[in-house]
């Protein structure tokens, strides 16, 4: 599979609101990509989860666990069974089953009312949200995930007269689970994960990004 051949930029059909916030910690001259709003959402969840294990930065196992526990039910159609991808999870980042399907039932609900608010394409920031201190840096590895997902991401923002790529959660788990020499991509790809079905969400999906 040629998973990483880039393909030309599409803008996405709607102009996003451009957040304040850039994605790769960098200023806007460097910016490399956009997050969508529910992305952003499961990158904070994954600060959580690292803080909570006392972790000097977020893991890619991390930011897996945040997209799987915030976009649940959006992810969870590439598994015939959740059961092996969620024991996986828990044990790798050490949730305890109860734990985990508390949060799994929490953010359910906070997805759930988010909906009946207006869709933007990314979620600005807010700076009161910021209590639990200065966040934690990206690991070498979920860096690079994050920027394998850049060549392959189907829809483009235009910022500062450059096309930026707009990353999916589908993108970064299609990545994640082809993340050469990665124990967790290997692990997850034996837990029954729908390639096909996921590289063709994330190449080819049925809309541009709302969320």
């Amino acid at each position: 599979m040629k998973l990483f051949k880039r393909k030309p930029p599409r803008p996405a059909n709607l102009r996003p609101t451009i957040s304040p916030r850039v994605d790769d910690g960098a200023n806007r001259a460097t910016l490399t990509h956009r997050l969508t709003r529910d992305l952003v959402r499961a990158e904070r969840l994954a600060q959580m989860l690292a803080k909570s294990r006392a972790a000097a930065v977020v893991d890619v196992a991390d930011f897996l666990a945040g997209m799987y526990i915030y976009e649940w039910e959006r992810l969870s159609r590439f598994w015939e069974e959740h059961d092996e991808i969620e024991e996986l999870l828990q044990r790798i980042c050490q949730i305890s089953p109860q734990r985990w399907h508390r949060w799994i039932e929490f953010y359910d609900q906070s997805r759930k009312e988010a909906d009946k608010k207006p869709r933007l394409f990314f979620s600005e920031p807010k700076k009161s949200a910021k209590k639990d201190g200065k966040p934690l840096p990206r690991s070498a590895e979920l860096d690079l995930v994050l920027r394998n997902s850049e060549a392959i991401a189907p829809h483009h923002d235009t910022v500062n007269g450059r096309a930026i790529p707009i990353l999916t959660s589908e993108c970064v788990l299609l990545c994640i689970a082809f993340n050469d020499g990665s124990e967790l991509g290997l692990r997850l790809r034996e837990t029954g994960l729908d390639i096909t079905m996921l590289e063709r969400a994330a190449r080819n999906p049925r809309h541009a990004p709302l969320r």
